[in-house]
């Protein structure tokens, strides 16, 4: 079970992680001014095991790996939305950070719902109601359990 953080349609990278922030060092240093410009307080309500959710065209803007890996860094448990830009959606898999598609959860929710996901079977739990979700094809799947695709191709180079 995690929380629930609803945003709306069209977050682009920039909202997730603004540009002057791309200058620290570490992912790290980054994390706690996620999501600064739509909720000044994000990074220091959100728990580990929490949930994105959002509706359309989540990710949207430019190719930055750091949106989705501050995201990860706090904990994220996975995003979830209508739909998400391509570039957000494989550079969150890249690094290991579930993205799925459910159609009918956005509006059904409020901020602050918890919510419990199983990726195996494709579907999400909250408020009594199951939604129906993209479920992974077990490749997917492992490439998401190994860390990412880079740690997932790393690990078949050893």
């Amino acid at each position: 079970m995690g929380k629930i953080f609803k945003f709306h349609t069209d977050v682009d990278t920039d909202q997730i992680i603004a540009s002057q922030y791309l200058l620290f060092p570490t992912i790290d240093e980054m994390k706690v001014h996620t999501f600064e410009s739509l909720d000044p307080d994000f990074a220091s309500k959100v728990k580990p095991g929490d949930f994105i959710v959002a509706c359309e065209n989540f990710g949207c803007g430019s190719s930055r790996e750091q949106a989705p890996g501050v995201l990860k860094a706090l904990g994220i448990q996975a995003v979830i939305a209508k739909s998400f830009a391509r570039i957000f959606y494989r550079n969150a898999i890249n690094i290991g950070l579930p993205v799925i598609v459910c159609k009918d959860l956005y509006d059904h929710v409020s901020d602050g719902d918890e919510m419990e996901l199983s990726m195996n079977e494709g579907v999400v739990r909250c408020g009594g109601r199951e939604f129906a979700c993209t479920k992974l094809p077990p490749y997917m799947q492992n490439i998401l359990d190994q860390g990412g695709l880079i740690a997932s191709l790393n690990k078949e180079e050893a």
